[in-house]
């Protein structure tokens, strides 16, 4: 997506041990690093390839334009980020245990990732852009989904009375995981 673009790049470095120097990276690719803190750091137009960023702190941190690809970010409280200009790619990642309540994410792309546990209550994911994800016991309430295509995504459990799902995209084999609220059968 940014191919085209000149960035300074950071690898293998275990920044659990090392903290950043830095308060703002912009136009920065960080491949194969370590992260437990990026509490108070703005990200801007940077890429993270094959990171791990578990548990991490995100407190008071900017992501914006900001690209995760193939890394582990299991447990990390976006929640706690920045919201002005909050906007995110996560590409073959790690979000299981992942807190997004009350973010708004509606410029944020999530492709081809594994969400288990992950919490988007009070979330609003309207036009968020949803590819083959596995949303397996992710929770929802209160949630914003219109317009989100769930239909290339799978183990999700959405109820219809309790988050706004207008226009929202699902194939008719995953209606069951709408329905479960009603505890009815489907054959």
């Amino acid at each position: 997506m940014r191919n085209t673009r000149n960035f300074d790049t950071i690898e293998n470095k275990d920044f659990s041990i090392e903290p950043l120097l830095e308060s703002s990276y912009e136009q920065v690719r960080f491949v194969q690093c370590n992260f437990t803190d990026l509490a108070g750091i703005d990200f801007i137009d940077c890429v993270f390839q094959e990171c791990n960023l578990s548990n991490a702190s995100v407190k008071n941190c900017k992501i914006s334009d900001t690209e995760f690809i193939h890394c582990k970010l299991t447990g990390v409280n976006f929640s706690e980020s920045k919201d002005f200009a909050f906007a995110a790619v996560f590409e073959n990642c790690i979000l299981d245990y992942a807190i997004f309540e009350r973010k708004k994410l509606n410029k944020s792309v999530f492709s081809n990732c594994k969400i288990h546990n992950a919490d988007f209550t009070q979330t609003d994911l309207s036009k968020c852009k949803v590819h083959n994800c596995d949303f397996w016991d992710a929770v929802f309430d209160g949630t914003n989904l219109t317009g989100v295509d769930f239909s290339t995504s799978k183990n999700f459990t959405i109820d219809p009375t309790a988050n706004n799902i207008r226009k929202a995209k699902f194939l008719s084999s995953d209606l069951a995981g709408l329905l479960t609220k009603f505890d009815i059968i489907i054959k």
